[in-house]
């Protein structure tokens, strides 16, 4: 299994730049003194699609044979690497096919549509979503891009980390979101590929937990019935999420549903910036281990802002 090294991500940045943004790093006063220490935020809120995932689905489009790019791509997703994948491959010409569970969150079904992609709906299991990507495969011949377990996606994944840590190189902490582990092992990679001795942190909802487990025990644990209000981070490490992630972070620490949706409501009141639940996990990190962070640099990666504004989690009534 060949894993990603640092010049990889750095060449995944030159081949997307001239289609992603930039996203800015913010700061907040208000934020260092409530959490004792100095927080930098990478705002993939701002990205395309409103999320990180425009990256590695553009630099898994950029990658493709010239007769991979005329029987178009494929994937299954719960939203982002959706939205994702159908903008990438639209704006170069290429036909995507996206397999969604019928219960994605109606922001972000609509956001795929809009980009002109095809989309089949089907039961929210794994099992369902795959089937319905091989029909669609053995149909078409369209390429698989896996929402994580992919090699391109990783690096396109990672450049969000080498374009902070290059903006901050003091940084004493990175934390990013782990799901599948697509933006947790493209952050691990790129940051310590740059700097050894920063110390990478996994953020992880204590109701979807199988990422820690694998990471304590050395198993690949998959995840079992997740229920959290962070929908994004539903999924499960693959062989090769979990062998980067295994060598590359220091430690994976999981948060409570009420530190969630705490952290994204302060963001939201302090920042005047719109963050998802997933992306909320990286605060409620620091804010559940004030010891750890107290005087300490920390970059934290936003890794998005698409939210059902008629199901915000601090509503009453509105569950995981």
């Amino acid at each position: 299994m060949m894993l990603p090294v640092l010049s990889d991500i750095q060449s995944a940045h030159l081949r997307i730049s001239p289609f992603i943004h930039r996203t800015p790093v913010l700061t907040s006063r208000q934020l260092n003194l409530i959490y004792g220490c100095e927080l930098f935020f990478k705002c993939e809120n701002f990205q395309k699609v409103g999320a990180f995932k425009f990256r590695g689905a553009t630099n898994a489009v950029l990658s493709l044979s010239e007769d991979q790019r005329k029987k178009g791509v494929v994937t299954h997703s719960s939203g982002n690497h959706a939205a994702a994948l159908a903008l990438a491959a639209g704006m170069n010409g290429i036909k995507a096919y996206i397999v969604m569970p019928e219960n994605a969150p109606s922001v972000k079904k609509d956001a795929v549509a809009g980009y002109g992609a095809e989309i089949t709906f089907c039961k929210p299991t794994l099992q369902a979503r795959e089937e319905s990507c091989r029909s669609i495969m053995d149909t078409t011949g369209a390429t698989l891009i896996h929402p994580y377990d992919n090699f391109s996606v990783i690096c396109g994944q990672g450049t969000a980390a080498l374009e902070m840590v290059e903006e901050r190189t003091d940084l004493d902490f990175i934390v990013a979101p782990v799901g599948g582990g697509g933006l947790m092992s493209g952050t691990a990679t790129c940051a310590k590929g740059i700097n050894p001795g920063i110390r990478v942190i996994g953020a992880e909802p204590l109701n979807a937990n199988d990422a820690w487990k694998s990471f304590t025990t050395g198993i690949l644990t998959p995840s079992v019935n997740p229920l959290t209000i962070a929908d994004g981070l539903l999924t499960s490490l693959s062989e090769l999420t979990f062998s980067i992630i295994r060598k590359n972070v220091d430690d994976i620490i999981t948060v409570s549903e009420e530190a969630i949706i705490n952290s994204m409501k302060l963001i939201w009141e302090r920042m005047k910036i719109i963050i998802e639940p997933s992306s909320a996990t990286v605060l409620a990190v620091v804010g559940e281990n004030p010891a750890l962070f107290r005087g300490k640099k920390v970059g934290l990666i936003l890794s998005g802002g698409n939210v059902d504004l008629r199901r915000l989690p601090w509503q009453e009534g509105v569950k995981a």
